[in-house]
């Protein structure tokens, strides 16, 4: 049983104002580099060549990259908060907030849980006020369908906003709209979840029918129908709707748009390795996925710090960040013997006794203050040397891909359950297996077992290995 946040409270007066003042940085070019894409009033993607709502949808996509949403206190709730990481960094940091996310329970002041609610109603509003604009702003001329598309790409980001609330802290208020009356959004009542999923639902299934199947390259990283789908995917597992869930999965995987991720022509790397490291981004595999980007002059504006409090707590050379959310013993002692993936999950620090890991030509060095760190946030050394910074605030955080779906298909499919669906459930659980194995028989063998018991165990496993890190284990 998951256990919410004892959080209780009214929405502060700064979260959802409708005087809210829409302006941030990036405005102009969401995406900065050619690799991940110039958004310009003379070659926006909506019909008719032009952008008339950019600056409000960019405002949510640009806020998903805000400290509040899905830096600090989404690291503490998500990842710290299971048997997959400890809190990191040294014992006295963080205070008694990083303390409770680590050991519960959680109080009602907890620093980041407060955090996260500001956060997240905060990207809300920067949705509902895209709405409005689209709705109400006569000032503004737009085709039908540059209408729905921008809604759909705010009530994506909204949806899934409120599946993270939902699953945080179970009753929240639920607002879909602007207030002019401070007094009147100051006492929105909360909702229940058999209210809230509804409303989730609503929201990802109007994305799912106006969202484009995909964008042109230099536009990579906005929402997609198969985004959508997907994340519909995870909502309807989370409520045990087995055949719904099953059948929005199965819709992604056969859409031929999506599958795992593929190294360029003459890589050593495997499809795993290269899925999270800078290159890997926006890949094949990827559905959702936040970007962000830096430069020598623009080291942090269009960055996040996701990579920053994770990446090694050292001295020198070896000092990028603030070394929290570190792998657990417990998640290091899960992968099966041969796994490649703990190797490209969890970076091994060097003891007095033996090596720890070499990762670009770089062995990780004796002293520094945790025996793991979070491999999937390790920047590249070139990178770092271009921007003239070792934080990694250019690196995308990777919030849903192809293997999740897949195995989302396989738990829903066991669940339903019969002979057909058992089988579909397992082959699907051997092709994520296959990838990680990478063409050594000798390990992670396929699962041959026709048992819904034994299959529904092995699946669980499999998400925790494949998914290490990835903020999914405390609410699988």
């Amino acid at each position: 049983m998951r256990t919410h946040f004892s959080l209780y409270r009214k929405l502060g007066l700064g979260i959802i104002s409708l005087s809210m003042l829409i302006f941030f940085s990036g405005c102009k070019k969401f995406l900065d580099t050619q690799r991940q894409g110039e958004y310009a009033a003379e070659d926006y993607p909506y019909p008719g060549g032009a952008g008339p709502y950019d600056q409000f949808i960019f405002g949510a996509y640009n806020y998903l990259r805000n400290f509040d949403v899905h830096v600090f206190g989404f690291l503490h709730a998500t990842s710290i908060r299971s048997d997959d990481a400890d809190k990191g960094s040294t014992p006295a940091d963080g205070g008694a907030n990083s303390l409770e996310m680590d050991n519960f329970p959680v109080s009602p002041t907890n620093g980041f849980a407060n955090s996260l609610w500001t956060g997240y109603y905060g990207l809300i509003n920067q949705c509902n006020n895209t709405i409005y604009e689209v709705n109400a702003n006569t000032e503004i001329e737009a085709t039908e369908d540059v209408k729905q598309q921008t809604i759909a790409e705010a009530r994506f980001i909204r949806g899934y906003a409120y599946f993270m609330l939902v699953r945080l802290y179970g009753r929240v208020p639920l607002i879909d709209t602007l207030y002019s009356d401070p007094a009147a959004q100051n006492n929105v009542p909360q909702s229940t979840p058999a209210q809230l999923y509804p409303f989730i639902e609503e929201d990802l299934t109007y994305a799912m029918t106006y969202l484009p199947v995909s964008w042109d390259a230099k536009f990579v990283g906005r929402v997609t129908k198969g985004a959508a789908q997907g994340m519909l995917a995870k909502v309807y597992l989370t409520q045990k709707k087995w055949a719904q869930a099953m059948g929005m999965a199965q819709a992604v995987m056969t859409s031929g748009r999506y599958g795992f991720a593929q190294p360029p022509t003459g890589s050593n790397m495997s499809s795993y390795d290269f899925l999270f490291r800078e290159e890997g981004e926006n890949s094949r595999e990827s559905l959702f996925e936040i970007q962000a980007t830096a430069s020598a002059t623009i080291p942090t504006d269009n960055g996040i710090q996701y990579t920053q409090v994770q990446s090694i707590r050292g001295t020198g050379e070896w000092n990028f960040g603030w070394g929290f959310n570190t792998p657990s013993e417990s998640l290091a002692n899960a992968y099966e013997t041969g796994d490649p993936r703990r190797a490209r999950t969890i970076l091994f620090t060097s003891t007095p006794t033996a090596p720890g890991v070499t990762i670009y030509g770089e062995l990780t060095p004796v002293g520094l203050p945790n025996p793991r760190y979070n491999q999937k946030v390790y920047s590249n050394p070139s990178i770092k040397a271009s921007v003239g910074s070792r934080s990694g605030w250019w690196m995308n955080v990777r919030i849903l891909r192809y293997a999740d779906v897949v195995l989302m298909f396989a738990e829903a499919a066991n669940e339903l359950g019969g002979a057909a669906n058992i089988t579909a459930a397992r082959e699907a659980l051997n092709s994520v297996r296959a990838r990680a194995r990478g063409g050594n028989n000798n390990i992670l063998p396929d699962v041959t077992t026709e048992d819904q018991g034994e299959l529904r165990e092995a699946i669980r496993h499999e998400r925790r290995v494949e998914l290490g890190m990835e903020h999914d284990r405390f609410f699988d």
